[in-house]
């Protein structure tokens, strides 16, 4: 029997006092909102959130290997539906009052294509600030998960935002035009911009030095202001302008991020199966179990084996049992690479303990010990 340490490293999330009091927040806004136009907040609510809903299933589809806590993907959301929004609006007024003054042409452009970018990716970078201090630091194992965070504060603020813009319309049909424009067109676009701080938060996480840490993460939110600013000054230059940006800015950049993204699930991957045979020396693993934990679909065979017999439970523990496998793997990884002190060591230890106790709790794991994964290509 393998007792649970006294100290958890590792279990971290939101509180859930924080989670109901900014839901609280978006939805007060909301509500407000459809005070002030009902059609339109309505019409706006519910085209945000089907499209917001297939932008959280791409980050959660992307997020398969090693889930995050659930927790802490609902707070990136919420973050960017309420923290993000509402620190946009306030400072975002309060500069364009002291840069401006009462010039109405210059706040225009100044606010949209220099003010906007500033204050918005400064609002929802804070995010992954927070992420990289205290228990939350173990999370941000691989850019998948910088990606992943970055890509839910994005959402969460473009669906609020887009439900401001489309109850703003001062018709139906300016209403729909604004969101075909948002939706159609762009519903990636906030997360992309993020997605910029977020290569610069993984990169952070890979340097020693206090002034190298800053220097990544400046040049991360420069990049997310650059997009971004560019994106909001094409639409002041016309349409030819902004159909081009589209084209030839927003689209290849996307293209490349979602390459990025597939290279980093499957540099996740490969971490994990180079840990296996340290682990099946130390008794961790079956020498069987290697060859089904190293891949997500040699993994997913395996599951379904074990909920075919199992049931829905059996497969839930061998799943768990899975996860917690690709847990320990990372913290490994994180010392091989240099960048472990007492409290990582600690956290191997008890990713450790939780492999075994994972272990115990999956009893199908013995229905599996003469399973071996087929061969599947790829």
């Amino acid at each position: 029997m393998y007792p649970p340490l006294q100290r958890k490293v590792r279990k971290v999330g939101a509180p859930l006092v924080v989670l109901i009091l900014l839901g609280t927040v978006a939805g007060l806004i909301v509500i407000l909102l459809t005070a002030l136009n009902p059609v339109g907040a309505g019409i706006g609510f519910v085209l945000s959130s089907v499209t917001m809903a297939v932008v959280i299933l791409a980050y959660i589809w992307l997020d398969r290997w090693e889930p995050e806590p659930p927790r802490l993907l609902v707070f990136a959301f919420l973050w960017g539906a309420s923290v993000a929004v509402i620190l946009s609006l306030v400072v975002g007024l309060y500069l364009e009052s002291l840069i401006t003054g009462g010039a109405t042409d210059e706040v225009s452009w100044v606010s949209v294509a220099v003010g906007a970018p500033l204050v918005e990716e400064a609002a929802k970078g804070l995010f992954l600030v927070v992420m990289m201090t205290g228990r939350r630091r173990n999370e941000l194992n691989s850019l998948t998960d910088c990606l992943v965070y970055a890509g839910l504060v994005g959402a969460g603020f473009a669906w609020l935002e887009d439900i401001l813009y489309i109850a703003g319309g001062e018709s139906l049909g300016d209403s729909l035009l604004t969101a075909a424009l948002r939706l159609v067109m762009a519903p990636f676009a906030h997360s992309l911009f993020t997605t910029m701080f977020g290569l610069g938060v993984y990169f952070a996480l890979h340097r020693r030095g206090v002034a190298a840490k800053a220097i990544c993460l400046l040049l991360g939110y420069l990049g997310a202001v650059v997009m971004h600013g560019l994106w909001n000054g094409s639409s002041l230059l016309g349409i030819g302008w902004y159909f081009g940006t589209y084209l030839f800015w927003m689209v290849p950049i996307f293209a490349m991020a979602i390459v990025l993204a597939v290279q980093s699930r499957r540099r996740e991957q490969r971490v994990v199966a180079a840990k296996l045979p340290g682990m099946v020396q130390a008794g961790l693993v079956t020498p069987n179990e290697a060859t089904w934990l190293g891949s997500i679909r040699t993994r997913k065979l395996a599951i379904g084996e074990a909920k075919r017999v199992g049931g829905k439970p059996g497969g839930k523990a061998v799943k768990s049992f899975a996860a917690q496998v690709v847990e320990l793997a990372f913290v490994r990884d994180r010392i091989e690479r240099g960048f472990g002190d007492e409290r990582v060591a600690a956290l191997q230890t008890e990713e450790a303990y939780a492999v075994h106790a994972a272990r115990a709790a999956a009893p199908m794991l013995q229905h599996l010990a003469g399973y071996r994964a087929p061969f599947v290509g790829g």
